[in-house]
């Protein structure tokens, strides 16, 4: 047996009841949770990335940046320094307080304000400090919000791909945004254009910050505004996917046993290398005004084609996770955009014709991210439990992709425009190594799923049970 009950209050419905109240459930928290995640996220990215914007502002000549020394490309990479040391004592901290609905918002909080600060920079070793602690502050969101995301692994993908749409919007958005500064405030109030930027970004993000108190769940046991049946239900659902329930209280949330947990499963270690060599191919998007650059127009026009590369991003993405949901599939649906990718890459380092190049810069944005949204669920999808596992195990992995950044910034340099060909042939030995995990991945998992299908016992699967694994058992998802 499963050992799994269904709870009392929801015993008396009848399969329809419970099918219209699960519906109006997912819509009730779809609605409060998606919209106003993808927002934040929107900003998270922005703030994060906007010095690339800043650049052709006008930041490196007002604050007298020695291009000779790199100074540029190092507090670009600083920033993911901060990023990485507070992934997993951020996620571990919020897996024990259950209380992401004001842990999150506090954060962007403390994060936009340190983003506006970038403004009244004077000096290389203001903007190096700046970045550093905005890195540190930002690291808490996104593997926050990952973890965050208590869904059925069949709903999960698709939600994933939502949430990241945020990065991706960003992308389309910064562009606009920084056109629109770039061309009519540069000087206004005695400030710079950039300056204008980070003070603009900044203001809005604390903004938001606030309106997302009101907002956003908690977990489905520590959630206001749920019913009883609407709580119920909720963690029923996630016991009927799993096995196992998820968040309970803080005294099932051992801050280091999940870490210890997450550190033990070889899986952990194989997905952190396919998200690496995803996200190190990605860091081309840190830098993507200055490879669009490259085309020979004016700064301005220069960010608005910017815009497209994101749009299209945005539309596969969704297309691909929507899909990779409907069927259950995942390695072909990393497999393919990846290699695309790795296309695109090779297109831009072989020629300097405008058409080809651009067609490369179209392409080589949706390759990789498609991947990225479905190689994430994938992470949820194959250590779901216990929570605490799930949010160290995603912690590391995005803190040890992330540290790609701050070696990536040295690979586009000005003087290696415009064909940036370490760039590009290091991107593509990245998604090389990307594609290799991923099939070690899928084999692994093909076995532990044949094992399960015997009722063999497998460290890992919840359900995984002699007798009951062939009925009702948990699988992973290949």
């Amino acid at each position: 047996m499963r050992g799994l009950r269904m709870p009392e209050i929801l015993t008396s419905m009848t399969p329809e009841q419970r099918l219209e109240l699960e519906t109006r459930l997912r819509r009730k928290i779809d609605w409060r949770l998606l919209p106003m995640i993808i927002i934040m996220y929107i900003l998270n990215y922005i703030d994060r990335n906007n010095i690339a914007a800043a650049k052709l502002a006008g930041l490196p000549e007002d604050l007298n940046l020695d291009p000779n020394a790199s100074e540029f490309q190092t507090a670009v990479s600083i920033l993911f320094v901060g990023y990485l040391l507070m992934q997993i004592p951020s996620n571990i901290f919020l897996n024990k307080i259950g209380k992401p609905a004001i842990y999150l918002p506090a954060c962007m909080m403390v994060w936009g304000v340190i983003s506006a600060a970038t403004a009244a920079v004077t000096n290389f070793g203001g903007l190096i400090a700046v970045r550093f602690f905005l890195g540190f502050v930002e690291a808490a969101y996104f593997p926050g919000c990952l973890y965050y995301l208590s869904y059925t692994r069949k709903e999960l993908g698709l939600r994933t791909a939502f949430l990241y749409s945020g990065a991706l919007i960003s992308g389309a958005f910064s562009g606009l945004i920084s056109a629109g500064i770039t061309q009519n405030m540069n000087g206004t109030g005695g400030l710079g254009a950039w300056q204008w930027l980070f003070i603009i970004e900044g203001v809005i993000t604390v903004g938001i910050a606030f309106v997302a108190f009101w907002i956003l769940p908690n977990f489905p046991r520590t959630t206001s505004w749920l019913s009883k049946e609407e709580k119920a239900l909720a963690v029923w659902r996630l016991e009927e996917d799993i096995g196992e329930d998820d968040w309970i209280d803080s005294e099932h949330q051992s801050l280091w046993t999940g870490a210890r947990l997450a550190f033990a499963d070889l899986k952990t270690w194989v997905l952190l290398v396919l998200l690496f060599g995803i996200v190190a191919s990605g860091s081309v998007t840190n830098f993507f005004p200055a490879v669009v650059k490259t085309l020979g127009y004016s700064n301005v026009i220069t960010l608005l084609l910017t815009c497209p590369p994101y749009v299209l991003t945005v539309i596969t993405t969704l297309i691909n996770a929507w899909h990779a949901d409907r069927t259950g599939e995942r390695y072909w649906h990393i497999m393919l955009p990846l290699a695309v990718a790795m296309a695109a890459f090779i297109l831009a380092a072989a020629t300097t014709s405008l058409a080809p190049r651009y067609v490369a810069m179209m392409l080589m944005v949706p390759g990789v991210y498609c991947a990225f949204v479905v190689a994430l669920a994938w992470i949820s999808n194959t250590l779901p439990r216990p929570p605490a596992k799930r949010a160290a195990a995603l912690a590391l992995i995005n803190a040890v992709s992330n540290s790609s950044s701050i070696y990536a910034s040295y690979m586009y340099e000005d003087r290696m425009a415009p064909r940036y060909i370490i760039a590009m042939s290091v991107n593509c030995g990245t998604i090389f190594l990307a594609m290799i995990a991923a099939t070690v991945m899928r084999i692994m998992l093909v076995r532990l799923n044949k094992k399960l299908d015997q009722g063999i016992y497998v460290k890992g699967a919840i359900n995984a049970l002699p007798g009951a694994a062939a009925q009702h058992g948990f699988r992973f998802k290949v």
